[in-house]
C-alpha cells in the first residue's frame, strides 16, 4: 500500500527510499515540491534523478487531495468539506481579507469536549486527523497560494491531538515546508493541561484559550473540561510565556446575551488578565439549529471592548464570516450529520 508524503519531514522522506544515492538534498526538493509547489505527481518533481523518482513513486504518492465539496458564502468565505482515506469527514474555512488570507483548519473529525454551544461537539467524536489531513487543508485547496495565516480553530480540540498538531505546526512554519511565519499560526484550545504546557514548550506558534466565562462555576456548566483542567492554570501558563515577543496569547470570549455578558463577567475577566500581555477577542455567538440562545448585542460587545481597553487590556471584536454556510465560529459540522 502506497504512503502519502504530505505530512512527512525531509528526514522521513529520505527514509522512504533505501537507495543510497537518494540524498538529503533530494528529500528537501521533494518536500519543497509538495509543500510550496503543491505538485501532485512525483514524477514531475524537478532536480531529482528519474530513477529515484520512479523508486519513490513505486511506494508513495504526494498525498495532496482536493476537498470533496465546498460551500461559498456571500462574504467571500469558502467552507471546504474533506473526506480522508478512513472515511472521516471534516471541514475547513478559507477566509479572504484585504491584507490577510486565513485558512481555519480542523484537527479532528468531530470533538469529544462536549461543549453544548458548539455544533462540532453535537456531531460527536469520530477520530483524530493525521498530519497529512491537517496540512492538506492548507495546500489542497484552490486558494493555497494566497494563504498567509493559519488558525487551528476548526473541528476538534487541538490539544487532544497534540502530537499531530505539533508536527503540522512544524511543517507549516519550516523553511522546507509551507513557510508561513510562526507569528501567523494560531492554535486554539479549551484548555487541556498538561498538553498546553507541552505545546508552549515545544512550539513558538500563538495560543488562544476559548474561555466563555471567567467565573469557574459558570464555565464548568458549559465547558466540561473545566472540571478537570481549571482555566486559571491555563492562564498561569500563558502568563509564564507571554513575555515571548513573537508569540501572541489570546482569550477568545464568545458573548451570549444575558448569560456571560454581565458586569460581574466583565470585572472577573479584567481581574484575570490585568497586568499581562494577553489579548481578548470578543466573538458573537452563533445560534445553533433549534437553539434559543442569542448573541450579545453589538452595543454590549462594544462596551466590553471599551472597558477592557480602558483597563489596559488589548481587545477586539471578531467580525463574523461565513455564517450563511455554517462556517462561522461554533457552526462547523452542523451539516455533517446529513453526510458523515
Amino acid at each position: 500500500m502506497k504512503v502519502g508524503l504530505c505530512g512527512m519531514t525531509p528526514e522521513e522522506i529520505m527514509e522512504v527510499v533505501s537507495d543510497t544515492s537518494f540524498t538529503f538534498q533530494h528529500a528537501l526538493r521533494v518536500a519543497n515540491s509538495i509543500y510550496k509547489k503543491r505538485m501532485t505527481d512525483i514524477r514531475e518533481i524537478p532536480e531529482v534523478p528519474k530513477i529515484l523518482k520512479e523508486l519513490l513513486a513505486s511506494t508513495c504518492f504526494t498525498g495532496i487531495s482536493p476537498p470533496s465539496n465546498e460551500e461559498r458564502s456571500t462574504d467571500g468565505s469558502v467552507k471546504y468539506i474533506f473526506v480522508n482515506c478512513d472515511g472521516l469527514y471534516y471541514e475547513s474555512v478559507f477566509i479572504p481579507d484585504a491584507r490577510r488570507n486565513t485558512i481555519c483548519v480542523s484537527t479532528q473529525s468531530g470533538c469529544r469536549m462536549g461543549c453544548p454551544f458548539c455544533a462540532t461537539g453535537r456531531y460527536g467524536f469520530h477520530g483524530n486527523l493525521s498530519v497529512r489531513d491537517i496540512i492538506n487543508q492548507v495546500i489542497g485547496i484552490p486558494e493555497a497560494d494566497k494563504i498567509n495565516h493559519v488558525v487551528f480553530m476548526g473541528m476538534g480540540e487541538p490539544m487532544d491531538n497534540l502530537e499531530n498538531v505539533l508536527k503540522a505546526c512544524k511543517i507549516l512554519t519550516a523553511e522546507w515546508g509551507v513557510s508561513i511565519a510562526v507569528r501567523n499560526v494560531t492554535v486554539s484550545t479549551v484548555g487541556i493541561e498538561p498538553a498546553v504546557g507541552e505545546f508552549l514548550e515545544k512550539s513558538s506558534c500563538n495560543l488562544t484559550l476559548s474561555l466563555y466565562s471567567a467565573l469557574p462555576e459558570e464555565r464548568a456548566a458549559i465547558i466540561p473540561s473545566e472540571n478537570k483542567f481549571p482555566f486559571r492554570e491555563i492562564i498561569d501558563l500563558m502568563k509564564k510565556h507571554d513575555s515571548e515577543k513573537r508569540r501572541r496569547m489570546t482569550i477568545a470570549y464568545v458573548m451570549v446575551k444575558d448569560v456571560n455578558d454581565s458586569g460581574r463577567n466583565l470585572d472577573e475577566l479584567k481581574k484575570l488578565i490585568s497586568g499581562s500581555r494577553i489579548r481578548v477577542n470578543l466573538i458573537p455567538y452563533h445560534r445553533l439549529p433549534g437553539g434559543t440562545l442569542e448573541s450579545s448585542p453589538i452595543d454590549k460587545m462594544l462596551f466590553f471592548k471599551h472597558e477592557l481597553v480602558s483597563a489596559g487590556i488589548s481587545a477586539s471584536i471578531r467580525i463574523s464570516r461565513g455564517e450563511d454556510v455554517s462556517a462561522a465560529c461554533g457552526l462547523l459540522a452542523s451539516g455533517l450529520n446529513k453526510t458523515g
